[in-house]
């Protein structure tokens, strides 16, 4: 064999005492202090077990040099007996049992795969400095204020977990969300909930003292909002629903999540419209009729190959989208008579569906409701002067569905990303 990387197994036996002082001290270093008495004993033996291309590590330690020694392997602690710490780890041939003794049996030898890989040896004369007993001041500040801090950490989580089910778990969606996700962490649907504010909230309390809760961490008055329900519809999608009503706010949080929640986990999955006033400010959300339809709209660039999130409107069942042309106009910062084109994204999984919006048909008849999604943009000009790869929003969707990012870091700054290949 030449030219390979092999894992040498040979067998070697290693001593449970070491004397360096044998033989006139030949395996010392000349400069070695010789008044000292260079006598060893082992410690700890560190295993390897599997082959040069890849394997497994774990340890055999004494803590205090008795006869006792411990198997570390991963997150499992074991007792062993000196064999297994010693003799199993020499490497080389084992022979199995015959199973019939009496037979004249060629015995079975197979090569071990696992062997000592490291030594740690304890010199006698310093064993009583090495092996005292460690007290908080012998710990470096840094790692006693990180034990300290995990500890703590680990004290919160139990408690947190012990009283969990007396807390619900309220995450909030805001436009702010769905400006800051969509076009850069999301493409599809509207928000990722594991990306937005979380309330820990008891499940008695009132859900509008919930509301005074919001208030004061947005500054939004609580007659200024309105709360929205999450559902999850049958092609998979996760859109708004319909508003709370006032006797579901006079509930209990833990009533009103038991009530929205088939699937009776400890969530509760809410989005905050807040209207604004001429001066930005927020105002008292309009009456909602069955006639009103509230959907949001995103705006695709085909030349930048940019989907961003622009708003939201309420529309009426019965009018028809060319009533709001010259509002996504302005959503969109186009001048007021810009063609634009509508898309409807309905699904994405497992295949994208965006079909095309007739303009001249009523949102009714589009089988358009509340947490639909619509997408516009400028037509897209065949033979144009600026070549685009994706022309229109289902291009561009069915685009980002298929396609495979992978992501480069350096190995010495794992958390910083180098750059990024598209497949």
């Amino acid at each position: 064999m030449r030219d390979t990387m092999v894992k040498i197994n040979d067998r070697y036996e290693f001593p449970l005492q070491l004397d360096l002082d044998k033989d006139d001290g030949k395996y010392l270093t000349p400069d070695a202090d010789r008044s000292i008495r260079n006598l060893y004993t082992l410690h700890s033996v560190l295993v390897h077990s599997g082959g040069v291309h890849g394997g497994h590590y774990y340890a055999f330690i004494r803590p205090t040099l008795s006869d006792q020694w411990y198997k570390f392997d991963d997150e499992r602690v074991t007792k062993e007996d000196t064999k297994k710490a010693l003799e199993e780890q020499y490497g080389g041939e084992e022979e199995l049992p015959q199973v019939n003794p009496g037979f004249n049996n060629t015995p079975f030898k197979f090569t071990k795969y696992s062997n000592a890989y490291m030594l740690v040896y304890i010199r006698e004369s310093d064993k009583e400095k090495i092996m005292c007993n460690v007290d908080e001041k012998d710990i470096a500040e840094h790692l006693r204020i990180r034990l300290k801090k995990e500890q703590e950490e680990k004290e919160h989580k139990k408690k947190e977990k012990a009283e969990a089910h007396l807390y619900t778990i309220i995450k909030v969606a805001r436009d702010e969300d769905l400006k800051e996700q969509i076009g850069k962490n999301i493409y599809f649907d509207l928000v990722d909930h594991e990306k937005v504010r979380n309330f820990r909230i008891q499940k008695q309390l009132p859900f509008n003292s919930f509301k005074e809760e919001v208030a004061k961490e947005y500054g939004i008055p609580v007659q200024s909002q309105r709360f929205w329900l999450w559902a999850k519809r049958q092609n998979h999608t996760y859109r708004p629903n319909r508003p709370l009503a006032p006797h579901e706010e006079a509930q209990s949080v833990g009533q009103l999540r038991e009530v929205s929640n088939k699937a009776h986990n400890a969530e509760l999955k809410l989005f905050l419209e807040v209207e604004l006033g001429l001066d930005l400010r927020p105002i008292r959300p309009p009456e909602k009729s069955k006639e009103d339809i509230l959907l949001f709209f995103k705006l695709y660039n085909p030349e930048k190959e940019e989907l961003r999130f622009v708003g939201r409107l309420f529309v009426k069942a019965l009018g028809k989208p060319s009533d709001i042309l010259t509002k996504l106009n302005e959503m969109a910062g186009f001048s007021p008579n810009e063609e634009i084109e509508l898309y409807e994204e309905i699904k994405f999984e497992p295949n994208v569906m965006c079909e095309h919006i007739d303009k001249k048909l009523s949102f009714r008849s589009s089988q358009l409701e509340d947490g639909d999604i619509i997408s516009f943009q400028k037509p897209s000009i065949p033979g144009g002067d600026t070549q685009v790869r994706y022309k229109d929003v289902p291009s561009f969707l069915e685009y980002v569905h298929n396609r495979q990012v992978v992501h480069f870091r350096c190995l010495e700054k794992p958390k910083e990303e180098e750059f990024c290949l598209e497949l």
